[in-house]
Formats: structure tokens, sequence, C-alpha cells
């Protein structure tokens, strides 16, 4: 996704970030993965061409949120889940799989027009470790929430947005065929992504059984070979070592699955989350620009009447009827920024997408087609023997 800095050239601006070398820090329960996030760029408003810097998970957490709460209308880029499982959370695949979501999350976010610009992005690219500690701990808003919190807070607003969306939790509903459009495809294609997901799941888990069936059966029919000790014996040890090696090529096809199918589909179920709680986000300022245009109608109806009485509440009246409008102006103007801003990303969504999912469907042939081609020579060895 990102571009390297050589084929930049020296009056083009970049920004490429890397996320690597995960390392294991304390103990027990307070155990946690440290990243090294490598930023290079020659944005002025960064300090130097190369900035290193140490990062653990609740920082993504926390610029994820700082981006979500800011960039209303624009879909802030998912954060992998978070591993509860202790006997999964220090895997070397886990922390791998977990490395690679972070760096392409980080990477979403620097290559986006208008999250690349913010103060957030650059603190956390920059900060050093307590700058950065003290950053997550201001108390601001949503921020009083610890970090290791802020994640549950996301999953408790998405166990909700669904009814929000579908106008269950609402007494006013936007009433636009694009914007229906608009919501069934995200829906339908969460639902399909998941399916398409869960199926590629079983497909690893079914190499990696295949595999170890295989590994079982090699070494049980090399000790028959042994047994044997003439031509028999000979082919029964050819026969399992073949076995052995066809294991090792279906673990290693299992893994390739993994983290180039299995989890750029999961990547995307996760992505239509977000899109769905900007949905939310619409749907709630969309509610606040009716109910304050209908509150500004009953206080011009409350004002006619104060006049026509000649009433002394007349002055505190408009004064309210001021700043009723003021209010309004701005849940109208806020409302039609997420439609403009969700018009550009859906837009920006498909390419991206069509790209990604391109990449990931020629990673799972290409696997496919060179597994199939490695377990028939091997096979077809034994026959020339």
């Amino acid at each position: 996704m990102a571009q390297s800095p050589r084929s930049q050239s020296s009056q083009e601006p970049y920004l490429i970030v890397s996320v690597s070398d995960p390392a294991k820090m304390g103990n027990g329960v307070q155990a946690y993965i440290s990243y090294k996030v490598i930023t290079k760029t020659n944005l002025p408003e960064y300090e130097g061409l190369e900035k290193i810097v140490i990062r653990r998970y609740s920082d993504f957490v926390w610029l994820r949120e700082r981006l979500f709460e800011k960039y209303k209308g624009v879909f802030i880029p998912p954060l992998p889940e978070k591993s509860t499982v202790e006997k999964f959370r220090f895997s070397a695949e886990f922390i791998e799989m977990r490395r690679q979501a972070l760096d392409v999350f980080v990477n979403r976010i620097a290559s986006h027009n208008e999250l690349r610009q913010s103060e957030d992005l650059r603190i956390f690219l920059q900060a050093d470790e307590q700058a950065m500690e003290r950053a997550r701990s201001l108390e601001t808003g949503i921020f009083k929430t610890k970090p290791a919190d802020l994640m549950q807070i996301f999953k408790d607003v998405q166990s909700k947005v669904t009814d929000v969306v579908l106008g269950k939790e609402k007494p006013v509903e936007e009433s636009n065929p694009e914007y229906e459009k608009l919501k069934n495809y995200i829906f339908q294609l969460e639902d399909h992504l998941a399916e398409a997901q869960k199926h590629a799941y079983h497909l690893v888990k079914r190499h990696r059984e295949l595999g170890e069936s295989l590994s079982d059966f090699g070494k049980a029919v090399k000790l028959l070979g042994e047994c044997e000790g003439n031509s028999l014996g000979k082919a029964f040890s050819d026969l399992g070592a073949k076995s052995e090696v066809l294991s090792t090529k279906l673990e290693r096809e299992a893994h390739h699955l993994l983290m180039n199918f299995e989890e750029p589909l999961k990547d995307y179920v996760r992505a239509v989350q977000s899109i769905k709680a900007t949905l939310a986000e619409r749907t709630n300022a969309f509610r606040l620009h009716c109910e304050l245009a209908e509150t500004i109608k009953f206080k011009e109806i409350d004002m006619n009447k104060l006049r026509l009485a000649r009433s002394e509440k007349l002055a505190e009246a408009e004064h309210e009827y001021e700043e009723l409008k003021a209010n309004g102006a701005e849940a109208t103007r806020r409302f039609e920024t997420i439609v403009k801003l969700m018009n550009e990303e859906i837009v920006r969504f498909q390419e991206q997408k069509t790209m990604d999912m391109g990449v990931a469907f020629h990673e799972f042939a290409k696997g496919q087609a060179q597994l199939a081609k490695g377990i028939a020579e091997a096979w077809r060895s034994l026959l020339k023997s």
C-alpha cells in the first residue's frame, strides 16, 4: 500500500509508516506487546526525515478514538480485535497478525488526504513514550475513560449501531433513496464478507488438519518401513518422507492463506463495522438537525404570541430564538458535512476494496495452484521410484 521512498522525488510529499519488531514487555497480567513505529516523511510539519518511536496497542486505540471523535463522516480505519485468551495473546502467529493489521491501519490513515493532516497522528508518530502516555491520559470528554476501556465502548456502540441506523431508536429517519441504497449495501456487504471469512477460516483449519494427519501418517509409515527392511520397506520409507514433506507444504500454505486471504477478509468485516458507526453518526446528526428545526418553529409561534400579548418575556424569548437558530445552523452544517464526506468516502472505500480484494484473491489462487502442483509432483515422484 505504501510507496518506497525511492519512488518519491525529492519535491514530492510523502508519509510512509511501518510497524515492526513486536516485543513482549512485562510479565503476567501486566504483559503487553510493544511495536517499533518508523515514519519516513518530507512533510514540513514533521521533525526530520525519519523518526522511530515505540508504541503499544492502547496507543493505536487512542489514535483511532481521537480521529473518530474529530472527523465525523470519514470512515476511520478499523483496528484488529484484542485477544482475551491468554494462550493466544503472545503466540508468534497472533503477534504477527496483529502487527500486520496495525501496519495496514496506520498506513491507511497516513495515505488519507484528511486524516494525514491530523495533529493526533503527528503526536502518535513523533512523541516520545512519556509524551504519548500523557496524551493518552488527557481527561477531556470521552478520554476520561482509560484507554484499555475504549475498545469496549466501541464494541458497545457497535452492538447498537444496527438499531440506530435502521431507525428503531429514533423518531425521525432520513428519507433519501441513495442513502437507503447505501445502507442496504453496507449491511449486505457485512453479511457476505463475514460468511466468506468464516469459510476462509475453515479452509485454513482444513489445511492444517490435513497437514497434521499427513505428518502423523508419514511417521507411522516410516516406522513400518523400518520393520520391513527390504524393497517394500524402502517404498514405505519413501512414502513416509513424502508425506512429511507435504505436511510442511500444507502448514506453510495454511499460514499463507491465513495472512493473505482470511485476515484481509476479516479486516474488511471490521472496516464495514466502522462504516456502520459512521452511519450511526449521520443518523444522530440528522435527528438533531430535525429536532432543532422543529424546536425553532415552535419558538417562532411562542414569540408571535408574546408579541401579541406585548409580554415582558419577549426579549428573553428573542435571545433564546437567536441561540436556537445558531445551533440549528450548526447542526445543519454538521449534517451536510457528514453527507458530503460520506459520499466521497464511499467512492474511496470501493476503490480501495476492489484493489485489496483483488490482491487477496490473487494470493489465494496463487497459493492453491502452487500447493496443488507441489502435491502432484510429490506423489508423481513416488510412481517413478
